[in-house]
């Protein structure tokens, strides 16, 4: 039954709500913003519970990433459209380091630090669609979604 409550399409936002908000990622508070606000992004969009966890624990490793690894970005979180279906779109970005080896980092036990390196990679697999744009010395930004509804 649990898996009924993740299978329902929902509005878009109300016509007098933002439809996009855009927070930094600076401090371990900002994170914890971040977090707060993708929750509150979830709901909207009309994710059950079980999507609405994994968009946050996504947005959390992601943002996490940018502030750790990447010394701080922005979160920026809208609603695109496919059809009748309504997604989030979580875009982090920083100006860090880039990444060298976007397949490498993507993968299960890739760690920069003292982490398990499940972060990118377990982002990745938590959300519908996934890009990472990075250049090395310049930056990454990476783009995830997620969509309502049962066809992913």
């Amino acid at each position: 039954m649990t898996q009924l409550a993740n299978r329902h399409t929902a509005a878009p936002p109300a016509g007098d709500e933002p439809l996009t908000e855009q927070l930094t990622l600076r401090t371990d508070e900002d994170l914890l913003t971040a977090r707060h606000a993708v929750r509150a992004a979830t709901v909207k969009a009309g994710f059950g519970i079980i999507d609405q966890t994994r968009v946050v624990t996504a947005a959390s490793e992601l943002a996490r990433n940018a502030y750790v690894h990447g010394g701080g970005g922005t979160l920026t979180i809208d609603y695109p459209r496919r059809g009748t279906r309504t997604g989030l779109r979580l875009t982090i970005s920083d100006r860090g380091p880039g990444i060298p080896d976007v397949e490498a980092a993507l993968a299960d036990g890739f760690t920069t630090g003292a982490g398990l390196g499940h972060g990118l990679g377990g982002a990745r697999r938590l959300m519908d669609d996934f890009e990472v744009h990075t250049t090395v010395g310049e930056g990454t930004t990476v783009i995830a979604t997620r969509w309502t509804g049962p066809c992913r």
